[in-house]
């Protein structure tokens, strides 16, 4: 295929694929299988293409070609992603498993929840409810320093990819489910709904981060993906303090928090954080990072910290003559 002609179905197609086809394809694997299994296992495929179609997306039309070379991170952002997502499909069983430990009859605690609504209006609404929380939870993890230890192993990554958009400390994300989607759990909120904003959260969390060049036409200023939510991941102080909405940018709008243009030109090697221009690279050091990191002051990993220490001289070299 011409390349030319690649890169042009990729700008114009890459976003509409993957918000309005593979979500559609998830909400109708949900809603028609004839079996309760089959429900949710067809979901797993379709992440699974959701990142194959980033990856290849990204070599077409990046925005940067220095964010699609590794640095370091392809192991840890995948144990991210694993660990992300078990949590989130526990989350969703969960739900089931309460009602049954507190003899919740179907419905809820509350019983408000509009379980009449068509499957979509459901997910819109959870949609809506879960950005709000989620852009308020964000905005906070950059006010307060004990959340902002936890949020910043998110904010440590030096390239923008669609890998890195499930990197989250397991603390903040239980965090996020905690505030952001288990009251509408214990509102009503059907495990099938639960189920499909998993997903959908997933695959805007890819979107959002995928080093694609992709047009947004009318669009560009309305959904926080692409350079809008660069801005929000620069190393340049509190300059990236806005743009905190996962969906969209209308609750950023309601903060005065919304920045549709950078101050100066974003360049690949303008994101990460300032006083951790090393940010570590196994997720074991990231579960540690919050415990060990001081906002403010530059940051040593535990592990450089001992070797710089060590009164053992390396295998193979001679003792330093005193």
């Amino acid at each position: 295929m011409n390349s030319g002609l690649l890169r042009t179905i990729v700008r114009y197609g890459y976003v509409p694929f993957m918000l309005i086809v593979l979500n559609g394809a998830a909400i109708y694997a949900v809603t028609h299988s004839q079996s309760h299994i089959w429900h949710y296992a067809w979901l797993l495929p379709l992440l699974a293409i959701a990142f194959a179609t980033a990856f290849f997306a990204e070599r077409v039309l990046p925005f940067h070609e220095e964010w699609n070379q590794s640095h370091g991170d392809d192991n840890v952002n995948l144990w991210h992603t694993i660990v992300y997502e078990g949590t989130s499909a526990t989350g969703v069983l969960m739900i089931p498993l309460v009602a049954y430990i507190l003899q919740i009859p179907q419905g809820s605690l509350l019983n408000v929840w509009p379980r009449d609504w068509p499957i979509l209006g459901q997910l819109a609404l959870a949609v809506l409810v879960a950005d709000f929380m989620f852009t308020l939870i964000h905005f906070l993890s950059h006010r307060y320093a004990t959340l902002w230890k936890l949020h910043a192993v998110h904010h440590g990554a030096a390239r923008i990819y669609g890998f890195n958009g499930l990197v989250r400390h397991p603390l903040h994300q239980a965090l996020d489910m905690a505030i952001g989607t288990a009251p509408m759990a214990l509102l009503g909120m059907p495990v099938e709904v639960a189920a499909l904003l998993g997903f959908v959260i997933s695959v805007q969390l890819i979107v959002q981060h995928s080093n694609v060049n992709a047009a947004l036409g009318p669009f560009r200023n309305h959904l926080s993906i692409g350079r809008i939510h660069h801005l929000h991941h620069v190393n340049w102080g509190k300059e990236g303090d806005v743009n905190f909405g996962l969906f969209l940018t209308l609750w950023d709008r309601m903060f005065g928090t919304f920045a549709p243009e950078p101050p100066r030109p974003i360049t690949a090697k303008d994101m990460g954080i300032d006083d951790v221009p090393q940010f570590p690279t196994s997720y074991r050091e990231h579960l540690a990072f919050p415990f060990h990191y001081k906002p403010g002051t530059p940051y040593v990993s535990p592990s450089a910290a001992d070797a710089a220490h060590d009164p053992e001289p390396a295998r193979g070299t001679l003792p330093t003559a005193r």
